[in-house]
């Protein structure tokens, strides 16, 4: 997702870190694994150079991946980005980092502001979460965001993608950044399959960490994500645009589509996490005014006693059509009782003899 022009960190011939920029642009070999084929060096550092270049000039002028964008600020992109596109990312983005830009700030924010600032990206536990990291960078590492992938990993909600994505793009060191654009390509172009499977398995994050090269590896991360956000997606990809397109195995086999793969969707209408978005509209709705009868939210309209009816009618016009979206996701009110007590039991809100309010 994020990519800056920042100091590569090129690693030795040992692969121990260090090492000197004369050395060839290439590792060892990828060795074979089930599914995925071997990869001769020259092979691999066509399709490198291919992706560089591309890269350098279609990348997006995106701010994270400005020379001056903090660690932190790539950090912060990094958890809005995860199953987040990037046009719902950037104001929310940019809004938080005018408002936060340090780890210090965000720890020291109340929780209910955070929230209202993380809006509709969606799964807001990320937000808290969030705060939770940065308030253990403060706590830990004296504000400062660590640079390497095992000491990321050990900070609240920070997983394997995330820990590689930051020592890349934010310290230019040597990691496999493997998201699900990247896994497509590099299966596409190198092992000839239209999608791998749902889990990452130890075997491929092997195979993949040694197409990354020694030199231009934060481009090379930074170009096969990019490649497969805006031209190998995930549908209709537009394999004409593809500068790698005389050399993918997937279009020389006639790009072959594999049944036992099944490919990863999420439904959306009708489920239980759009219930939960649009209860988490309403608290944030009336975020510094009265808490939100839970009744306003469950009874059935037949339920309600006309003391309940009026206060109902009598709310702030957006207020009224936060409630009025999940009293009509939910007539009968059972779902949303259920999952206002999850939200109650993330720390995403409050329930009060009152109603529910944010932290």
């Amino acid at each position: 997702m994020t990519h800056r022009r920042t100091t590569e960190v090129t690693p030795a011939a040992d692969g121990s870190g260090g090492g000197s920029a004369a050395q060839p642009n290439r590792r060892a070999e990828p060795q074979p694994a089930a599914g995925l084929p071997h990869i001769s060096p020259d092979h691999a550092a066509t399709v490198h150079r291919l992706v560089v270049d591309w890269f350098q000039e279609n990348a997006r002028p995106l701010p994270w991946r400005d020379p001056e964008a903090s660690a932190w600020s790539i950090l912060v992109c990094e958890v809005m980005s995860q199953q987040t596109p990037v046009s719902r990312v950037l104001p929310r983005w940019s809004d938080w980092m005018e408002r936060w830009p340090t780890p210090a700030d965000l720890a020291a924010a109340p929780a209910s502001d955070v929230l209202i600032a993380w809006d509709s990206l969606g799964y807001p536990r990320r937000a808290l979460r969030l705060q939770e990291t940065a308030a253990a960078i403060v706590e830990r590492h004296d504000s400062i965001v660590p640079d390497d992938e095992a000491t990321l990993r050990t900070l609240p909600g920070v997983g394997a993608y995330t820990a590689a994505a930051v020592t890349s793009f934010a310290y230019g060191r040597h990691a496999v950044v493997l998201d699900v654009n990247v896994r497509r390509v590099l299966g596409r172009v190198f092992a000839g399959v239209e999608h791998r499977p749902a889990s990452l398995t130890a075997a491929e994050r092997r195979w993949a960490s040694a197409l990354v090269p020694d030199r231009e590896h934060v481009v090379w991360n930074a170009g096969t994500m990019e490649l497969g956000a805006l031209v190998c997606t995930a549908r209709n990809p537009d394999c004409a645009a593809c500068p790698l397109l005389e050399h993918c195995a997937w279009v020389a086999a006639g790009k072959p589509s594999d049944p036992t793969v099944a490919r990863r969707t999420q439904a959306w209408a009708g489920t239980d996490r759009q219930l939960r978005g649009a209860i988490m509209r309403v608290v944030r709705t009336a975020y510094g005014s009265a808490p939100v009868p839970l009744r306003f939210l469950t009874a059935p309209t037949a339920h309600l006693t006309a003391a309940e009816a009026d206060a109902l009618s009598a709310l702030p016009a957006p207020l009224q059509t936060a409630v009025s979206a999940v009293r009509e996701l939910d007539a009968g009110g059972e779902r949303t009782a259920r999952l206002a007590d999850d939200l109650v039991r993330d720390g995403l809100a409050v329930s009060t003899e009152n109603g529910l309010r944010l932290p």
